[in-house]
């Protein structure tokens, strides 16, 4: 079952100089004040219409980010038309600047956004690269996110969720995907981000690298098999949910008929395995992941012995 799923409409400026400060280099000039803005869109803004004073369809809930060509501009006005240009620019409650390749303000620009309570930054990054990492960073944050009971295990660069019933054995055939090379994302609880149509899958920071088996406890699958045996974070390609014996007659047998599961809106190919005394689970979701690669370069199993199938009925049909 998922859980609610989650929307981010904004963060903070705090939050998000404490998360990303180390990998855009940011470094804080001045004080702390306006901590507390909220940078409410996913990307950067480079403020240069608005320098020249031109508003209209400012973004104004971004980042601004000043670069050469912003701080060359500001520096060719008149002192006087300066400041008042970025008195304007700090009057639409922007969230913060950041200035990239180590630029600095001019000390009364300094002074009009410590007086605003605006914060700002210095990168050491030429301008285009910030904006794109930074872009990627916001992307992350901003990503709509859910939770779903299960094993995520990366088997042959095919991330695939392994869903059931408790006690259907989700946690035996994580292990045993793991026995044939495979490497663990997470156990009993999956966290999922959509980011740009892809589904990236996660374990909680605690949780991440250990695995619960019954009559066993808690495993270091790290410590078993390896670090190779573990990944941070995985897209999610496959799921595979695990029914009870019970329901065998009433899973496709050809494999003809797809089905998709959705997660936070985005369809994602699902075979329904049974499961029963002596049966080699880990094997069949194997074979499951194999056979999705196949598919994607083109080469369907299940379609070619349909047609080679159509094809002998149309032969025989005359002797008939």
């Amino acid at each position: 079952m998922a859980n609610r799923t989650v929307k981010v409409s904004s963060i903070s400026v705090g939050e998000f100089y404490d998360r990303h400060r180390e990998i855009l280099g940011l470094e804080l000039v001045g004080s702390d004040e306006g901590f507390d803005h909220a940078i409410r869109e996913p990307a950067p803004n480079r403020p240069g219409l608005a320098l020249s004073g031109f508003f209209t369809y400012f973004a104004k809930k971004r980042i601004q980010v000043l670069g050469n060509s912003e701080i060359s501009y500001l520096k060719k006005l008149a002192p006087d038309i300066q400041i008042k240009r970025f008195e304007q620019l700090c009057e639409q409650d922007v969230p913060c600047f950041v200035l990239a390749r180590q630029h600095t303000l001019p000390p009364k620009l300094g002074k009009v956004a410590a007086e605003k309570k605006i914060p700002v930054f210095t990168t050491p990054m030429v301008t285009m690269k910030f904006l794109n990492l930074a872009s990627i960073r916001l992307e992350h944050e901003f990503a709509e996110s859910t939770s779903l009971h299960g094993c995520m295990v990366d088997f042959r660069g095919v991330g695939v969720l392994i869903m059931g019933q408790s006690g259907a054995g989700k946690s035996e055939t994580a292990i045993g995907l793991l026995e044939r090379g495979g490497a663990l994302v997470a156990d009993d609880l999956v966290r999922f981000r959509n980011l740009g149509g892809e589904l990236i899958g996660a374990a909680p920071k605690l949780a991440r690298g250990y695995i619960e088996m019954r009559g066993i406890g808690i495993i270091n699958a790290a410590n078993l098999y390896g670090l190779s045996a573990i990944r941070p974070e995985k897209r999610l390609d496959l799921v595979v949910t695990l029914l009870p014996e019970t329901d065998l007659n009433k899973v496709d047998r050809l494999g003809i008929q797809r089905k998709k599961f959705k997660v936070l809106g985005v369809a994602v190919p699902q075979v329904e395995i049974p499961v029963a005394a002596g049966r080699d689970t880990a094997r069949m979701v194997a074979v499951a992941a194999l056979d999705l690669q196949l598919r994607r370069l083109g080469y369907d199993m299940a379609d070619e012995f349909n047609q080679k199938l159509l094809e002998k009925m149309s032969r025989d049909r005359p002797r008939m």
